[in-house]
């Protein structure tokens, strides 16, 4: 059974809407600098969305959205589900449509703005900003924001999340419990994060450089990014007017959408399929992972068989590439393993691959949804995107992408995306 992709929703340092990102990535430069959001020591570049939360109050307002306190975690998340779905042109009342979304910063931010009004007078602080702590907040706000009352749950898997909520999705319908998902994740930047991943010593200090043998580290990001996932028999006769206020993408079986002239007008033909995905852990360490990329390479070779390609037909590679010296090693190792054999009696070369992370900022349990959109405009427009800052090769002398590359013909894309644990998620999607 195959998935549509039958819509695209993202928020990023890259741009707000779909549009506005396809705009800067054709023109990919880096857009880090340092945090204004809040107050810290730290002199590190991240990459926020430029906007306040008074702005994004102000553009979930404009969709329906009552006074309720949001955490700047579900309004990114509400903006972009509803790109999504608004573009998925989802009937609600006709299908069962669930919500699978990710977080890992969740509300902390709201959470660290009460605590630091408190710690000056223990009277003050609004306790509203408690509220928005726990991660099933931001998907309990994105639901009603999209009046998605079938089925709604949260994941939380570090940097795999998105991924896996994607993966969780695809799952759903399989199993014939929903007829479409909305899939992805969000989260904001805060400075418990950053203090966090300073702490593991892995910030670097300048714009980020993944595969770089000089690599330092990573650069915190913030954002959100979803799919719609949708059986392919239930885009016969779209609807119209849908009353969703959000931004998402949507993974749909391809059974779903019937074939035939009057099964999916060309306004309505789905971005992509999903066609294979794969998720592993192998438990090497807390925060590390193996210096053979075991948990990565079991995901790569898991989706690569459920979408019954062989490696030589992946036609690019968005790559996990943190800009860690621990993640772009063990990355490379299972890269090399998966792609360095034979095809055909002949020696496989790389795919195209890079990371999109120096364009971002790494946005954690948002990466995968934000990327899984990267990966479909990359389909749709044949684009390779660059991975900017790289100079030197690994001693694995595997070498990056370096310069946007459009007009591509690509069939199949590979996603990458790794979190602590070892927990390791890949996914393809296909025209």
């Amino acid at each position: 059974m195959r998935i549509a992709v039958t819509g695209i929703g993202i928020v990023s340092g890259q741009g707000v809407g779909v549009t506005d990102t396809l705009r800067n990535l054709l023109v990919p430069v880096s857009r880090l600098k340092r945090v204004s959001l809040f107050d810290t020591t730290l002199e590190v570049p991240v990459c926020q969305v430029p906007h306040t939360n008074d702005e994004l109050a102000a553009m979930v307002a404009q969709g329906g959205a009552d006074s309720r306190h949001y955490t700047r975690t579900a309004m990114l998340g509400m903006i972009a589900a509803h790109e999504a779905l608004q573009s998925a042109d989802l009937q609600l009342s006709h299908l069962r449509i669930g919500l699978v979304s990710s977080t890992s910063v969740a509300g902390m931010d709201s959470t660290e703005r009460f605590y630091r009004q408190y710690l000056q007078d223990p009277a003050s602080g609004n306790t509203d900003d408690l509220k928005g702590h726990d991660c099933g907040d931001s998907t309990n706000a994105i639901a009603e924001y999209c009046n998605i009352t079938d089925f709604k749950t949260t994941i939380s898997t570090a940097c795999s999340s998105s991924a896996n909520a994607i993966i969780f999705g695809a799952g759903l319908i399989k199993a014939g419990l929903l007829d479409a998902v909305v899939a992805g994740g969000t989260d904001a930047l805060c400075l418990s994060t950053l203090n966090g991943f300073n702490s593991l010593k892995i910030l670097d200090s300048a714009p980020c450089r993944p595969f770089d043998e000089n690599r330092q580290g990573l650069n915190l990001g913030e954002g959100a990014g979803y799919i719609v996932l949708q059986r392919e028999d239930t885009l016969q006769n779209p609807a119209k007017g849908l009353n969703c206020r959000g931004s998402y993408i949507v993974l749909q079986r391809k059974d779903t959408l019937q074939s035939g002239k009057n099964s999916c007008t060309e306004e309505h033909k789905p971005y992509a399929y999903l066609s294979g995905y794969g998720n592993a852990t192998d438990a090497f360490h807390q925060t590390a992972t193996s210096e053979s990329g075991q948990g990565a390479y079991l995901a790569m070779r898991e989706a690569l068989s459920a979408a019954e390609l062989q490696p030589n037909e992946i036609d690019y590679i968005n790559a996990h590439g943190t800009g860690t010296p621990n993640n772009d090693a063990s990355e490379s190792a299972a890269l090399l393993r998966i792609f360095g054999g034979e095809a055909n009696g002949k020696p496989m070369q790389l795919p195209p691959f890079s990371s999109t992370k120096p364009l971002t900022g790494h946005t954690l349990a948002a990466s995968g949804g934000i990327e899984a959109v990267f990966c479909i405009l990359a389909l749709q427009h044949g684009l390779i995107y660059p991975n900017l800052n790289f100079k030197t090769p690994l001693n694995t002398k595997i070498i990056p992408q370096t310069v946007l590359k459009k007009g591509e013909v690509l069939k199949n894309i590979m996603s990458n995306s790794f979190g602590f644990g070892g927990n390791s998620s890949s996914i393809i999607f296909s025209k």
